[in-house]
């Protein structure tokens, strides 16, 4: 693998320049034409910028966040079947048996049925970079590359250009499924969402007053959530700050030990006198890919010519030394994902990537549409678009059968938040956390004064967002129980794991 990388193919027609801010968020809708036809404008100023935000409220009132519709032919089954045609078969009983775990473990792993139910609601036609799963568990820790412990939403498989509402809404009704799942009094949900909405629009309000650049190099780090959880306890009546603090370390020290060494020794080992990754079926196994050891190389080849050229001159120092199929997640159960080990100046200087398949976001059939052929490569510049840290392995490739695949690290100090161990206060507090990092991602590919004009000062949204988390919990709960009378039935089948 010596030899240097080419670029891989590309489906995509050439890339059109930027569409015109203004012009295409003032009048997309479900169902408009694509974006890329329209014609871009280099710079609008503020004054007009708010008056786009303003005039949105005509289009979708705040209240009018409060509903949504049901089809009268949704069928979430179908659907999640649906989704998973093109899935390893030996796989999907185990992603159902993940997600009939809980209703929020569903809710997780259905954003395809999610996807559907968004675009009945309204729209305020803004369109940013939007995550498109933007659950409470798609938030966590990880390593910055100057080595600092930051936080910020770690999954971007469905990222697409949409309403920034999409992401809010689905961000929003996961606190109220986590809440409910809890055992919180309506109102302590009812609290935690408004938390997290608010957390939102007031960060939106200051991106909005942000010099770009500012916006730019704006991050969470852990000194910023050790602050806010202790600030957090002092004002909270039984909350013991030093406890707090002593919990939130513990959670920061976890994450610090997940690292390339700790993954290594979770792993892999000697197998036959070499260092190989060790099978652990059906969570890992080595497995044929198509093609071979020629198809492999290539694909890794095609990876490294993604990267900016110091960083692949990095990854080239490296030896390849083994690769497996890795499961990982709930929703994406299935989807073909693997880890390749490789080797530095020797058996102690490790690096560990995951290749992930990356298919059609489940916002395609209602979203403008991905100017990007490859969807490795929409994930890839999704998460460079959005994330204030992105990982220097993220790269993109096709592989063996003209499958799709990013590469990223699998672990870099990530750590993640027991959601089911959050209590009232502590929920409140995180769902505004990952408000705010979501209201970052936005600002950074969205227009943030357009979207804080929409907003404005006032409660209104989030009271709007907080009636229809309350509606879709019960929604989600019905589709929970169908899911669950599926496989009681052996429409469907479900393995644990």
């Amino acid at each position: 693998m010596s030899d240097r990388p080419t670029r891989p193919a590309s489906r995509t027609r050439a890339r059109p320049v930027a569409p015109d801010p203004v012009k295409l968020q003032a009048a997309w809708s479900p169902g408009a034409p694509d974006p890329d036809a329209w014609t871009p404008r280099p710079w609008v100023s503020i004054a007009e910028r708010v008056a786009v935000g303003k005039d949105a409220r005509k289009r979708a009132p705040r209240t009018s966040h409060a509903g949504f519709q049901v089809a009268a032919d949704r069928d979430p089954v179908a659907i999640i079947t649906a989704q998973e045609s093109d899935r390893l078969t030996d796989l999907i009983p185990l992603r159902h048996g993940r997600m009939a775990a809980s209703a929020f473990a569903f809710y997780r792993g259905a954003p395809a049925v999610m996807a559907l139910d968004l675009s009945t609601t309204p729209t305020s036609g803004l369109i940013v970079q939007a995550c498109g799963d933007a659950h409470l568990s798609n938030f966590g820790l990880f390593a910055s590359p100057e080595r600092t412990l930051v936080f910020d939403a770690n999954d971007f498989d469905e990222t697409l250009p949409a309403p920034w509402e999409w992401d809010v809404k689905r961000l929003a009704i996961s606190v109220q499924i986590a809440a409910r799942s809890n055992g919180f009094t309506p109102a302590e949900c009812r609290s935690a969402v408004l938390a997290t909405a608010r957390g939102y629009r007031e960060a939106q309000a200051r991106f909005a007053g942000m010099p770009l650049l500012d916006i730019w190099y704006d991050k969470t780090d852990s000194d910023d959530l050790m602050a806010g959880a202790v600030e957090m306890a002092a004002r909270t009546k039984g909350l013991d700050p030093k406890t707090t603090h002593a919990l939130v370390d513990a959670v920061f020290s976890k994450a610090r030990g997940k690292d390339q060494l700790k993954a290594t020794g979770s792993l892999t080992g000697v197998v036959d006198g070499q260092w190989r990754i060790l099978d652990d079926p059906p969570v890992v196994q080595h497995v044929e890919i198509p093609g071979g050891a020629q198809a492999l190389a290539q694909t890794f080849s095609d990876f490294r010519a993604t990267l900016a050229e110091n960083r692949r001159e990095l990854v080239e120092r490296y030896r390849f030394v083994d690769f497996a199929r890795k499961v990982v997640g709930v929703g994406s159960v299935g989807t073909r994902c693997f880890i390749v080990l490789l080797e530095g100046r020797d058996e102690k200087d490790p690096l560990i990537l995951q290749a992930k398949e990356a298919t059609a976001s489940v916002l395609e059939p209602y979203a403008p549409g991905s100017r990007h052929g490859n969807h490795g490569e929409r994930v890839v510049v999704g998460q460079r678009l959005m994330q204030a840290t992105p990982d220097v392995f993220l790269g993109w490739t096709r592989g063996p059968g003209g499958r799709d695949f990013y590469f990223r690290q699998l672990w870099d100090m990530k750590g993640s938040i027991d959601v089911s161990a959050l209590r009232p206060p502590g929920l409140a507090y995180y769902g505004s956390v990952c408000g705010q990092g979501l209201a970052r991602a936005h600002a950074r590919s969205g227009d943030a004064v357009a979207i804080a004009a929409y907003l404005g000062t006032s409660d209104i949204f989030d009271g709007a967002v907080a009636d229809l988390s309350e509606t879709y919990a019960v929604q989600n709960d019905r589709d929970y129980k169908a899911f669950g009378d599926a496989i009681a039935s052996g429409r469907i089948e479900a393995a644990a794991g």
